[in-house]
């Protein structure tokens, strides 16, 4: 299951640095993560400094 943003996201853009397959990008009101794209991995998860980010 692909992991998702929460609205806690405070858009500092940590996650879309460290994702290895560029599945992540600013959305409207907090970074989104395309889930075609996500490979699993966690590396956004434990990147983010609010831990906004969990497998949906």
């Amino acid at each position: 299951m692909a992991y998702v943003i929460s609205d806690d996201c405070v858009s500092c853009g940590t996650c879309a640095g460290e994702c290895p397959v560029g599945a992540i990008a600013e959305g409207a009101s907090h970074y989104e993560i395309d889930a075609d794209a996500c490979v699993e991995c966690g590396t956004c998860a434990a990147a983010c400094p609010t831990e906004a980010i969990s497998q949906g």
